[in-house]
């Protein structure tokens, strides 16, 4: 009896919940995904409500666990809180959530496989759509006129327009190019403003002739019998007008015509070169690909088609033509292209890939800054680590999807840090080579910052942008406890050797002078104060400090074991991964197989450590000339700018409702930097001796602190609204202040 009203609770909560975004921000029409909590998707806690959740087996993706109803009872909300439910569309990405969306490793957004076009929403389907449809009047009717449409003449338009004039003249100069001279005159008028106007190949006019056709057999019988006919015996002869079918063979010809190699040398290359700027240009401003892909079909078909075979008229006068059209745009501009993707890849990261290549070449081409300063080059370099990032993210969920998860583990662990430690390890290296302790004090600034980035900014811009688009969301605070406490662990054992020498440390100042003047007496005035820790002061560095540093980095990697143990064993229903029911198209096409994965993983951590490398090379022009605090620029551009990915991450969970992943990919990223990446930076100092000692300053001591209670108060209650990130993103604007106006670090 039990089982029959769970079975008809799941029936009727996958009826009526709504069906969840898919990743191109549309409805996935049937998925249904497991509504544990009555009242949300993707939350279970409640104010005192008496709300019912369900538990329940789903196939190797959800826990196996007894099915069982649990109420949120003041006796059981502890013992049986609700799961978080994760709606997969197929196997491969529930095999990705599995690996991936659970506790301790990053959470990448992006699909690994490819969704079916129909059961995209028309909004993405308009992205892809090969701008040869003509829509219904009452659609296109009143929306020409727009902003965008407005922007592409000044941008384009005009210049366009007299290109195709300029041509025009030359091919009507030529004689025997008139014809093309004609079309340029009316693709001119068409490119200045082509909204609403379709280009369809033309009827041609074919040679019509008629056969007269005699009805009846009277005539062919007479014939056979050896009689002759009379003409007034003979059939009614019926005319019948026979064409030939468009397309004829005179097509043929084209490539026989003087007037086409004319076009072909005189007016052709003139417009493939303006077509390929303005293809160039559009295409990276991203919300203008209608326009790449306008030029693009001109140049590789209109262009390439004989004049008389080009028809251009108005969109409406051409439905009866439809089937020929080639192209018909009505918009310049499209906001939603930022989902766009190629095989899978997000259009900015594919825009961005070429600024690797330059920041390469110049960086280790121009060895003397003859073309490009070394602030160039570090902004280049830096930025390349963006879509590097995204490349990398890709082939880790890649992997991790198509296969186990002790495999995906393995490759989370080992490339999940792989873009910090990178730059990490090439800074001390080159810092040391270079006897250059301010690299020490930027990458432990840097440190600090992706802490304060990744427990403040991160999930505050998230819980802004949720909360405008939901009013309040709701997380699972049971999930969020468990990172905080792993949070806890980690600041408190990343910063312990710091109090430890503050409490035991030797305090010396330089720079002492007397106020009044005498030697005997009056007060001192000093500057430079610092814990002596170095070869000064052996004992207490040698002896005490430095074990309890090899102390901590054995603690935490192990700590950070035993999470993943709660998480994805004993406690694993906490996230519930659910394979929708009904979607009809279970069966995935994955964009990267495992193979080329691996190798795109490969070839992007080596391009991340040579971007690394010309980083750290052309960061002290920056630091020298700047007068900015030197902690300032450890705590944002070189802490943030790797993070983006995440933070795109973050914001796209927050606007679908997932609030709770939204935190995750902050936290795991906070954990990561505590337990995984400053435990390897420590054992790679002991096998190379770089001088990075896990000392760190007051102000990171303080900041990281103070950010862990405010977060962690944050948590509390389960729920989030634009206020809550508010606050948070306000503590974080805060304590870049204090680094702004803070002094560089000493020696620096």
């Amino acid at each position: 009896m039990t089982t029959n009203i769970e079975t008809r609770r799941r029936k009727l909560d996958t009826k009526n919940q709504d069906p969840p975004e898919d990743h191109d921000g549309a409805h996935l029409p049937g998925s249904g995904c497991d509504r544990v909590c009555v009242a949300h998707i993707h939350s279970e806690a409640s104010d005192g409500h008496a709300q019912s959740c369900l538990q329940q087996t789903n196939a190797s993706y959800t826990p196996k666990n007894q099915q069982r109803t649990c109420s949120f009872g003041d006796e059981i909300r502890e013992e049986n809180p609700c799961k978080t439910t994760i709606s997969a569309e197929n196997e491969v990405e529930a095999q990705k959530l599995a690996n991936n969306y659970k506790f301790g490793f990053r959470k990448w957004k992006s699909h690994v496989t490819e969704r079916p076009f129909e059961y995209r929403s028309d909004i993405v389907k308009e992205l892809y759509s090969e701008l040869n449809v003509i829509k219904p009047y009452s659609v296109s009717a009143g929306s020409l006129f727009t902003c965008g449409n407005v922007l592409y003449v000044f941008l384009f338009g005009w210049w366009i327009s007299l290109v195709y004039v300029f041509v025009g003249v030359l091919m009507f100069l030529t004689v025997f190019g008139i014809p093309y001279g004609n079309l340029c005159w009316r693709l001119s008028c068409y490119f200045l403003w082509p909204f609403g106007k379709s280009i369809a190949k033309a009827s041609v006019s074919v040679p019509v002739y008629s056969v007269k056709i005699l009805q009846g057999d009277s005539t062919r019988a007479a014939q056979e019998n050896g009689k002759p006919s009379s003409p007034l015996l003979l059939p009614t002869p019926v005319e019948e007008t026979i064409e030939e079918p468009t397309g004829s063979p005179q097509d043929h010809h084209y490539w026989w015509r003087l007037r086409t190699y004319a076009w072909l040398f005189v007016g052709y290359p003139l417009l493939v070169v303006t077509h390929s700027v303005v293809c160039l240009i559009s295409w990276l401003l991203v919300f203008t690909i209608p326009v790449a892909k306008m030029s693009a079909k001109t140049l590789h078909t209109i262009l390439l088609m004989p004049p008389e075979h080009i028809d251009i008229s108005h969109a409406r006068g051409a439905q009866e033509n439809e089937g020929q059209v080639i192209l018909c745009c009505y918009h310049a501009v499209n906001l939603y292209y930022y989902k766009y993707t190629v095989d899978g890849i997000n259009v900015f990261a594919v825009n961005l890939l070429p600024l690797v290549i330059v920041s390469l070449v110049i960086g280790y081409v121009d060895k003397t800054n003859q073309f490009a300063s070394s602030e160039v080059k570090f902004a280049t370099a830096i930025s390349s680590i963006i879509p590097l990032s995204y490349y990398i993210g890709m082939g880790i969920a890649s992997i991790s999807a198509q296969s186990n998860f002790a495999v995906g583990a393995v490759v989370n662990a080992t490339f999940g840090s792989i873009t910090e430690l990178t730059f990490y390890i090439t800074a001390l290296l080159r810092g040391h080579h270079q006897g250059n302790k301010c690299l020490q004090e930027i990458v432990k600034a840097a440190l600090t910052g992706t802490l304060l980035g990744c427990i403040l900014f991160i999930p505050g811009i998230c819980m802004i942008i949720g909360g405008l688009r939901h009013r309040e969301q709701r997380f699972n605070s049971r999930s969020a406890g468990v990172s905080s406490s792993l949070l806890f662990i980690s600041i408190g054992g990343v910063f312990a050797p710091t109090l430890f020498s503050k409490a035991y440390g030797n305090l010396v100042c330089e720079d002492c002078t007397n106020s009044t003047g005498t030697n005997s007496s009056g007060s001192f005035m000093c500057k430079n104060c610092h814990y002596d820790l170095s070869e000064n002061n052996y004992s207490l560095f040698h002896s005490h400090i430095e074990p309890l540093v090899y102390t901590i980095s054995v603690l935490l990697p192990i700590s950070y074991i035993i999470g993943l143990i709660f998480t994805l064993k004993t406690h694993s229903h906490i996230y519930d991964i659910h394979v929708g029911d009904g979607t009809g198209h279970l069966g995935a096409s994955v964009h990267w197989s495992r193979w080329r994965a691996l190798l795109i993983l490969i070839i992007a951590t080596v391009l991340m450590s040579a971007c690394a490398d010309l980083t750290t090379e052309h960061i002290q022009p920056i630091l020298n000339s700047s007068s900015v605090s030197q902690y300032f620029i450890g705590v944002t551009l070189l802490a943030m700018i790797p993070e983006i990915p995440e933070i795109v991450n973050g914001v796209q969970f927050a606007l679908q409702n997932q609030i709770s992943l939204s935190f995750e990919v902050g936290s795991c990223i906070a954990v990561q930097v505590c337990m995984i990446q400053i435990p390897i930076l420590v054992l790679f100092n002991v096998f190379y001796d770089v001088g990075f000692v896990l000392i760190f300053s007051d102000l990171h001591l303080w900041a990281s602190i103070f950010s862990v209670i405010v977060v962690n108060y944050s948590f509390m209650d389960g729920k989030s609204d634009y206020f809550q990130g508010t606050a948070l993103v306000v503590v974080y604007l805060i304590l870049l202040a204090m680094y702004f106006f803070a002094p560089s670090p000493a020696g620096c």
